[in-house]
C-alpha cells in the first residue's frame, strides 16, 4: 500500500480500570463538572473508586457519558429518561451479542 493511501488513526484506549477523574471526564466530554456529578446522582455513571477524596471512573464511562450527552442534547431527553434509554440500549446490545447479531 502506498503511503498516500494510508490513513492515520489516533485515539486512546480505556479499559475498566478506574482511570478517569471528574475533571478528566468533563474535559473529554466538553461539559461542565456539574453535568458529570448529575450523571452520577441520576445513576447514569457509577463511581468505581474514590482516591484521595476524588471520584474515579472506568474508561467505559467516557462512552456512556458521551452517549448520555447526545441523548440529552439531540433528543432533549431529561436525565431520568437518559438513564432509562441507556439501560435499554445496553439490554439491546446484550441480546444482540447473545444472538450473534453483533458485527453483521
Amino acid at each position: 500500500m502506498r503511503a498516500d493511501n494510508q490513513a492515520a488513526l489516533a485515539g486512546e484506549i480505556f479499559d475498566d480500570r478506574p482511570v478517569l477523574t471528574v475533571e478528566e471526564l468533563s474535559r473529554l466530554c466538553a461539559v461542565d463538572r456539574t453535568f458529570i456529578v448529575e450523571l452520577v446522582e441520576e445513576g447514569v455513571l457509577s463511581v468505581t473508586e474514590v482516591h484521595g477524596g476524588e471520584w474515579r471512573f472506568p474508561g467505559a464511562a467516557l462512552r456512556r457519558a458521551r452517549t448520555a450527552l447526545r441523548l440529552q442534547r439531540d433528543l432533549e431527553i431529561n436525565l431520568p429518561g437518559v438513564a432509562l434509554a441507556l439501560e435499554l440500549l445496553e439490554q439491546l446490545e446484550s441480546l444482540r451479542r447473545e444472538l450473534g447479531l453483533v458485527g453483521r
